[in-house]
């Protein structure tokens, strides 16, 4: 089991060097920006497999897969905003060092911002769905759409474009140059190790939670999240290491834009988008820390490291009040 475990985590955290790599590349020959290859490519090829497990959920059309789709799509963000900002930012303070003891990530503080913004927003908006009379809901999945579709054409045309200064060679190629067809080559492989190794941590987990005897909603809405969310984390922390921390930051607000107006559009036009408790406590706190984090860095005019690894919090406290409801 534990071999399993280690297996799973080996196994995505090459795919995600492999995939970090390949998109890099993608991006400087496609001359995009750091905002395109980061919030875009990178954020969007991580987070389209684990949404097909809402939309697995909810084409079953029972009330209890319902209730589990529209949890796989609040909780996706959620981890996002929580957990993977605490593992970015306590691995750029491992490594304060070799960053000349800088305690401030090294982005653009107001495009970061700007992210966090607009993942608010629109988070509130699809959030509001649950309250609106039925006959409204197709109207907002359409404005989140059209959200997103704006997010990304402005994410597209801004900031620097991506400089092939500092990287990595491609794995897959000797050339100073690669084609396009080993650069798509190694994404492929690199997006399809990091699925399967998530799938077999996550099997790993299941065969832990029957041995041990792990509560089932501990296991749907603490533990296999995480798994699901670690391509994300892993991306973002190879992407600290390598000193890049627009990319690292761009790749988790971006997948959060994303988790927050595409998914939750499918959710709305294909379930009753109806919250319960568990998942309107989850939101809340997202939103609380989401919140802080934005209004830190607009009072300060950076992204310090240290309000990246208290998001940990937020997922901390969510971590409680379901462990207090279970055993109480």
């Amino acid at each position: 089991m534990v071999i399993q475990l280690l297996a799973g985590l080996l196994t995505i955290l090459i795919g995600a060097e492999l995939f970090t790599n390949a998109v890099e590349w993608l991006g400087s020959r496609l001359g995009l920006s750091e905002g395109a290859v980061g919030n875009l490519l990178a954020a969007v090829g991580t987070a389209l497999p684990e949404s097909i497990v809402p939309l697995v959920a909810f084409l079953a059309g029972n009330p209890e897969a319902m209730h589990i789709g529209i949890g796989a799509i609040l909780g996706a963000p959620f981890m996002l905003g929580t957990l993977a900002m605490f593992v970015t930012g306590f691995a750029a303070l491992l490594l304060k060092k070799r960053r000349s003891g800088q305690m401030v990530m090294q982005v653009d503080a107001q495009s970061i911002g700007k992210d966090l913004s607009y993942f608010i927003i629109m988070y509130v908006v699809a959030l509001s769905a649950a309250f609106l009379p039925e006959w409204c809901k197709p109207a907002v999945a359409v404005l989140l759409i059209l959200g997103y579709l704006f997010y990304a054409w402005t994410a597209v045309h801004s900031g620097q474009s991506l400089s092939e200064e500092g990287m990595h060679p491609l794995y897959f190629s000797r050339q100073p140059q690669p084609s396009y067809f080993l650069i798509i080559l190694q994404l492929a492989l690199g997006l399809g190790a990091i699925v399967g190794g998530a799938r077999y941590f996550v099997n790993g987990i299941e065969y832990a939670a029957g041995v041990y005897g792990i509560h089932p909603l501990v296991l749907s809405m603490i533990i296999a999240p995480i798994a699901t969310e670690l391509p994300e984390k892993f991306n973002s922390v190879i992407w600290v290491t390598h000193g890049k921390d627009r990319l690292a930051l761009g790749n988790i607000t971006g997948a959060m834009v994303f988790q927050s107006t595409m998914i939750p559009a499918m959710g709305i036009l294909l379930s009753n988008w109806a919250l319960n408790t568990a998942a309107g406590l989850s939101s809340l706190i997202l939103l609380v820390t989401a919140g802080g984090l934005y209004l830190t860095i607009r009072q300060r005019n950076c992204v310090p490291v240290l309000a990246l690894i208290y998001c940990g919090l937020g997922y901390l406290i969510f971590l409680l009040a379901i462990l207090w409801s279970i055993l109480s």
